[in-house]
């Protein structure tokens, strides 16, 4: 039987870049197996080759965007490159090219291609596609479509956010659901885009039952593992066609690399276990990561972790992509690992020492050089006359108790429970405590700056959340109780809430709004994703949830929205809509 974790519970020019992933091609040289072309003078491939994992388009700015793909070599030796041309078009027939550029893919970078295509105009649409010349005649990928974000303009700002897609949870419903979802400026996914498990882990008893289930079949570790790992799940045609219809702003978790993880350490991650060193691991997750995503690469003088960056969207919004797990995140603390072996009685004294080591002011949810970041790019933004400053955020940032269960539920609610996880949870629920530690409530003092810092710049906070695999529409108050923003947290796309293992409480929900002054709404049940409208004027959340995911046929509903409206010197209160 699989062992349940915390996270089950909750969840429970042209310019070329890349982490080698693709090089300029030269303007004559021996080229081994392909050769320049005398008629286009683009290069030639003699070979066969096809695009297995979709095209992508990612981190857009006023002016350009990163288009990614992977080509597959079919039938020459591995090490061979692979000349690959981008071509970006205005038109939807693609007719009218604006940009164009030859490329290298090679076996150093897992034959992925990124590209940065620039001299684009603000705010425009896209096309785009890559193309490799055989000898047999050219080779397509599939069409992709992108969008530049406004310079300057008050036109809405439409985001898909997605969070937590398990491969052996389920089909990818909510991917498909964004792929037919018109107009969208960016998809942001909040990270947990893929899992490390193997076939004995978690998922894996859903995954065998499916058939769908995770390769390479062990945990993955190595470098070739990661990379296997984001293949497989590019194969995905719902995950493609999501990819291939806007672009994306993305930002990784914890299970790009592992559960539970922080700058030092992970909580699946044991070298006893023949795991190795939490470096060499963390690297080889972050090196796939770069090359199989459609991200810009942190600069070279900069640490690979460093991928928080901001994106801004004329005048309406500024989005602060963090990184909340290896950068700067202090050594995790958790409920299971510092009461498992605690007596019921001796509970209550071992929380309230646990609690002065999570008020230490020395713990660090972004790092000290991400912190200042977020305050220069808050006052920037709101110095520029943006309505809104949205945070794309990993972990729950509202506090949230855990409702006193021992009150709240029936005897024959408790009695149903047959988790261990769950009844211990019952006894805890009376301290009135923070219950999940790696989220916001498990940093306060970090969560304090960061809201020292809103308020000093006079920011409206958007705060968009995945992880928990639960929905939430939260006020985010500071300690003197003024509103600093709003948080909307989306569903997972494929992995289960809480509600899944508290069985027989239909008012979950319900019971963490009414023990909760920051929780408007939750619902602890359900897969799906959240679509964010922001205006100069106002920010809507609608919340879309999917039929079962364990199913290939689906259906999709909004099932909740709230909004917040822009104040002379904040924002309103959360309300549904």
């Amino acid at each position: 039987m699989t062992k349940l974790t915390r996270r089950d519970l909750l969840g429970a020019s042209g310019a070329v870049i890349g982490l080698s992933a693709c090089q300029p091609v030269p303007a004559s040289q021996d080229l081994g197996p392909y050769h320049l072309s005398d008629a286009t003078g683009h290069p030639s491939y003699q070979g066969t080759v096809s695009f297995q994992h979709g095209v992508a388009s990612g981190d857009p700015l006023h002016d350009k965007v990163i288009l990614w793909t992977r080509v597959t070599p079919l039938d020459t030796a591995s090490d061979v490159p692979v000349p690959v041309t981008v071509t970006v078009f205005s038109d939807p027939e693609m007719t009218r090219p604006v940009f164009r550029t030859d490329v290298l893919a090679t076996a150093a970078g897992d034959y992925t291609v990124k590209v940065d295509a620039a001299g684009l105009e603000p705010g425009t649409p896209y096309n785009y596609r890559f193309s490799v010349q055989t000898s047999a005649g050219p080779v397509h990928s599939p069409t992709g479509r992108t969008r530049t974000t406004a310079a300057t303009g008050a036109r809405p700002v439409r985001l898909a956010v997605v969070s937590c897609s398990h491969w052996a949870f389920g089909f990818f419903h909510a991917y498909r659901q964004i792929s037919q979802t018109p107009d969208l400026d960016a998809v942001v996914h909040l990270g947990d885009y893929l899992y490390e498990y193997g076939v004995d882990g978690y998922g894996g008893d859903v995954g065998g039952e499916i058939g769908r289930n995770h390769e390479p079949p062990h945990e993955i570790t190595s470098l070739q593992d990661y990379r296997e790992r984001h293949a497989q799940y590019k194969t995905d045609p719902d995950l493609q066609a999501a990819h291939a219809a806007a672009p994306w702003l993305c930002t990784w978790d914890d299970h790009e690399s592992a559960n539970d993880a922080y700058r030092t350490g992970a909580e699946n991650h044991n070298p006893e276990a023949g795991e190795g060193n939490w470096t060499d691991r963390k690297q080889h997750a972050l090196q796939a990561y770069l090359e199989w995503m459609p991200v810009r690469n942190p600069g070279r003088t900069g640490a690979k972790t460093g991928i928080y960056r901001d994106f801004q969207f004329g005048d309406v919004a500024s989005v602060l992509c963090l990184e909340t797990r290896l950068t700067g995140r202090s050594e995790e603390i958790s409920w299971s690992a510092e009461l498992g072996d605690v007596s019921p009685e001796g509970v209550p004294l071992k929380a309230m020492a646990t609690m002065v080591r999570v008020n230490d002011p020395e713990r660090t949810m972004l790092g000290q050089h991400q912190e200042a970041w977020v305050a220069d790019q808050l006052t920037r933004s709101v110095e520029s006359g943006r309505s809104w400053q949205v945070l794309a955020n990993q972990v729950i940032m509202a506090r949230v108790n855990a409702p006193d269960f021992t009150r709240t539920l029936s005897e024959s609610q408790k009695s149903a429970q047959q988790l261990d996880l769950i009844q211990g949870l019952i006894g805890f629920s009376q301290l009135g405590l923070p219950w999940n530690l790696d989220a916001w409530d498990g940093f306060p003092a970090a969560r304090d700056r960061l809201y020292d810092s809103a308020a000093k710049a006079g920011a409206r906070l958007v705060t968009l959340t995945g992880d928990s695999h639960t929905a939430w529409a939260n006020t985010l108050f500071d300690n003197a109780g003024q509103r600093r923003g709003v948080e909307f947290g989306t569903t997972s796309v494929t992995s289960p809430g809480f509600g899944t293992y508290m069985t027989g409480v239909n008012d979950l929900g319900d019971q963490f709004s009414a023990a909760n002054k920051e929780v408007d709404w939750h619902a602890p049940n359900g897969n799906g994703w959240m679509l964010v409208t922001l205006s100069q004027s106002d920010v809507r959340a609608d919340y879309f949830e999917v039929s079962d995911v364990r199913q290939t046929d689906f259906t999709s509903a909004r099932v909740k929205s709230f909004s917040a409206a822009r104040t002379g010197s904040g924002l309103s209160p959360l309300g549904p809509t």
